[in-house]
């Protein structure tokens, strides 16, 4: 791990980063920021208007698509208003183009001073197209929203939101496998039931994008029943034409499917906790399966207080950042269960 070590704190650095790139992001969704840069320049947008007469025409130019023409322009929205919400997407896109320079430069320097083995190169290139693909996906995502609808699509903000998860826990991972070169006795039948806790997981992830993106959280304020007392409120049936479009496009259905799917990802944490007992186990496994359960446990309440109390900001914020850490518990015990 000595000689690993520069080349550890470069991949934990990106690790933070993307942490600090999601709330961010986070924000920028709460305070419906994300349609505020119309378009994108890899270059000649890396700062903010420096001029009054430059922040006029960049508000100008956004008065041209539809969140102002349909929403802003009633609201009494300013200039100030403007740069508001115009900050948080230029600070999320300026994040980006950080990661991009902290992978690349020294990525770069590692290559040459041959600090990388065959495989950590080959890892580290997946992650060079991961961070290109995901800033794709950012815009992607972005320019569902300056045609007709003024909203992103779910369907882009869920892919874009559980990319960086899955980003950030490949990194995550890539420096496990540095920190940890030993290979362990490996546990089948817990790695196993730790994948499919880690695939349910990111499921419940994507579904968390798209309560998100929808604002399904604003709806059926009451836990644990749905609106009226019902297990299954009807109008998880009848929003959308079709039982699949109900379950990935209607608000109810969507709203339906993460809260139920939150007990799975519970029950299957502590199933693996509880079967763990079985075995003789290193202190890193325990202590990886001891944080789960304690995460778990967090998320699910903060996923009932952010739905009874109809999405605060800070609380939406605090539930995906405690997502965030639930992933990186969830990363580390596989990791430690599989090598």
């Amino acid at each position: 791990m000595k000689t690993n070590k520069p080349v550890i704190i470069w991949l934990l650095s990106g690790c933070a980063l993307l942490f600090i790139m999601v709330v961010v992001g986070g924000i920028t969704r709460l305070t419906n920021s994300g349609l505020s840069m119309t378009d994108w320049h890899l270059v000649t947008d890396t700062f903010p208007p420096l001029s009054e007469e430059k922040w006029v025409d960049a508000f100008e130019e956004y008065k041209k698509f539809p969140e102002y023409q349909k929403i802003n322009i009633h609201n009494d929205f300013t200039l100030d208003d403007y740069k508001f919400i115009y900050f948080w997407e230029w600070f999320h896109r300026f994040i980006g183009r950080i990661i991009g320079l902290v992978f690349i430069i020294p990525f770069g320097y590692f290559l040459i001073k041959k600090k990388l083995d065959t495989s950590t190169i080959k890892k580290c290139i997946i992650l060079l197209f991961m961070g290109g693909f995901q800033g794709f996906l950012g815009w992607f995502m972005v320019k569902s929203g300056l045609i007709d609808n003024p909203d992103v699509s779910h369907f882009r903000l869920a892919l874009h939101l559980t990319f960086a998860f899955i980003t950030f826990a490949y990194t995550l991972w890539v420096a496990l496998d540095l920190i940890y070169p030993a290979k362990n006795n490996v546990i089948l039948p817990l790695r196993k039931l730790a994948r499919i806790a880690m695939v349910v997981l990111i499921i419940q992830i994507i579904y968390g994008g798209f309560v998100a993106g929808l604002n399904a959280g604003l709806i059926h304020n009451h836990w644990p029943l749905m609106s009226e007392g019902k297990l299954i409120h009807e109008t998880v049936w009848m929003e959308q034409p079709t039982l699949f479009k109900n379950l990935t496009e209607g608000k109810s259905g969507v709203q339906f499917i993460h809260r139920t799917l939150a007990y799975v990802v519970v029950g299957l944490m502590i199933l693996l906790y509880f079967r763990s007992k079985k075995y003789s186990l290193s202190t890193n496994q325990i202590k990886g399966l001891n944080t789960l359960v304690i995460f778990v446990f967090i998320q699910f309440l903060l996923g009932i207080f952010t739905l009874l109390l109809h999405v605060p900001l800070w609380l939406g914020l605090v539930h995906q950042v405690m997502a965030f850490f639930l992933l990186s518990a969830m990363t580390f015990t596989l990791h430690r269960f599989s090598k």
